[in-house]
């Protein structure tokens, strides 16, 4: 035996830890594969392989070589396709444990590298994936082809298209980032997505409440326009309507702040106290509206848009550098007061746009912490204002006056939110 390798590696408590945690993520995924008859490997099986992952990955590393785990991915692979092989069954082609399998191997080798908090939340999303078979099923069976298209062009704007623009500034005031703009872009279009999704996948089943919620991620604009056109033509379901149109941009709200949280978390202490007047307020009316609900109605999805199409996406991404360069020289030309006219102006039709740009221009120092929220305090009023507006326009004053009470609360809490900030900012 060459005199270079070592005969032992002193045992230690992490070690045997290793060891324990890659038998747990053999055990967990195998108690999983217990369920399926047809399957060729369960719960020993599984917590075998867990461990001799773990083993391949010490030979290996006393070794110095990478050949002891690939010989043990080798005979684990070929250890249960050929158990499939020898009593194949018509219903269960078997690929499914055979992909499990040779995970658990992995796991079990990261697990000794020191990566065992990476594979144990690995381990539990694949047994997510393994136990909830027939429940993906049944969500890719619902899909359309408008709806692969739109997960697609996602899988575009965010893995093609980001990763390739450059990181660096540009233009007037140095506002302009190709690689911030476009992530910003993204980051609209996912909750879009998430909120079109939802609506797609899940309909109206969960009631008016649920159908709020999520048409106000994919779009408060379109769902008070929806449900404002819903109550003109049946003016009984106008209470139904309100409270849809109420939810919808009480999560508004609260989707301005989850950005805000995202893309600024300096700016989120601040924002909070406009914020979260604004959500409770909000929240009482429409608590409010669901107890002076009588009836339900039949409610219907609102029409919204794919928030991932190239040509929204590109429309997304120039109204945010023109609203950015915007706020950048009012702020420098006119102060924070022509700052303010824009985020109202703005704030009118998207309110996601100068959010962003406010944000971005703390982010470069262009612009104070206190004038940022108020900016988006005011973006979030005015945006309001306007969707109050096309619910009166749209669906008629009994409407209006339905949805005044639940939105004006929202605009209430936010306001005093806004002059709380501002007094506390004047006395700092």
């Amino acid at each position: 035996m060459p005199h270079d390798i070592p005969l032992a590696i002193p045992l230690d408590a992490g070690q045997i830890e290793a060891f324990l945690i890659a038998t747990g993520i053999g055990l967990l995924i195998g108690l999983e594969r217990e369920r399926v008859p047809s399957a060729r490997a369960g719960l020993r099986t599984f917590a075998l392989v867990g461990m001799f992952g773990a083993l391949t990955a010490m030979l290996g590393q006393q070794l110095a070589s990478f050949a002891p785990f690939v010989a043990g991915l080798l005979i684990v692979a070929l250890m249960i396709i050929t158990a499939y092989l020898r009593h194949p069954d018509p219903s269960d082609p078997g690929t499914t444990s055979v992909a499990a399998l040779v995970v658990c191997y992995c796991f079990g080798a990261a697990t000794w590298f020191g990566h065992a908090q990476l594979a144990v939340m690995l381990a539990v999303a694949t047994t997510v994936l393994l136990y909830f078979k027939a429940q993906l099923r049944g969500i890719a069976s619902r899909l359309d082809g408008r709806d692969w298209i739109s997960i697609l062009q996602f899988g575009v704007l965010s893995l093609v298209i980001l990763p390739i623009l450059p990181n660096e500034e540009f233009g007037p005031y140095g506002a302009l980032n190709p690689h911030q703009i476009w992530w910003m872009v993204v980051l609209i279009s996912g909750v879009g997505l998430a909120g079109y999704a939802a609506l797609q996948l899940v309909g109206v089943r969960y009631g008016s409440v649920f159908v709020g919620v999520f048409g106000g991620l994919a779009s408060s604009t379109a769902t008070t326009m929806v449900y404002a056109r819903q109550a003109n033509e049946s003016p009984s379901l106008t209470a139904t309507a309100a409270l849809v149109i109420v939810v919808a941009n009480l999560v508004m709200v609260l989707r301005v702040g989850v950005i805000a949280a995202v893309v600024a978390p300096a700016v989120m202490r601040s924002l909070l106290p406009v914020v979260l007047p604004g959500l409770v307020f909000g929240l009482l009316g429409a608590v409010w509206h669901w107890r002076q609900l009588l009836e339900r109605g039949e409610a219907v999805l609102p029409a919204t848009n794919n928030p991932t199409e190239l040509k929204t996406a590109l429309g997304f991404g120039a109204l945010y550098a023109l609203v950015l360069l915007c706020a950048a020289w009012l702020s420098d030309f006119a102060g924070n007061r022509g700052l303010y006219v824009l985020a109202l102006v703005s704030g009118l039709t998207d309110v996601d746009a100068i959010t962003l740009s406010s944000l971005r221009l703390f982010s470069l120092e262009r612009l104070e912490l206190v004038p940022t929220v108020i900016a988006i305090g005011i973006a979030m009023i005015g945006n309001l204002g306007f969707k109050l507006g096309m619910a009166v326009a749209i669906g008629g004053r009994a409407l209006g006056l339905k949805a005044a009470a639940g939105m004006g609360a929202v605009a209430l809490g936010l306001g005093s939110g806004m002059v709380w900030v501002g007094l506390r900012g004047a006395a700092l």
